[in-house]
């Protein structure tokens, strides 16, 4: 069975940093790309950055330069470095599994930041 459990959110003021954490398990974590997607309160689901298999990155405009996504693969592990936290970044932020023709096939249940001060 995959699971995806998220870790790591809390309530941080501006310009603070927060490290999300994903443990993954249930398949081949290192055989899959994987993206952190946001969705803040009242509004849609947002992708945020991925990680493809070789370790290519890609993020939001919004977040380039504050935000650095990483794969640990010897401990199933997806992680989000943020930093220079925004109030606009309050979301919650969900770990997914891209499936093995495109788009995500699982989904972590989430963890909530909030940048307020």
């Amino acid at each position: 069975e995959v699971q995806l459990v998220e870790s790591g959110g809390g309530l941080v003021q501006p310009g603070g940093t927060l490290r999300l954490s994903c443990a993954a398990a249930g398949f081949t974590f290192n055989n899959y790309a994987m993206s952190w997607v946001r969705q803040a309160p009242g509004k849609g689901l947002e992708w945020v950055s991925g990680i493809g298999i070789g370790g290519v990155t890609s993020y939001v405009d919004s977040v380039k330069g504050r935000f650095t996504i990483s794969r640990d693969n010897a401990k199933n592990t997806l992680n989000l470095q943020m930093n220079s936290l925004k109030p606009e970044d309050t979301a919650v932020y969900y770990c997914a599994k891209f499936g093995p023709g495109s788009g995500f096939d699982y989904w972590g249940k989430g963890t909530l930041v909030t940048v307020s001060s």
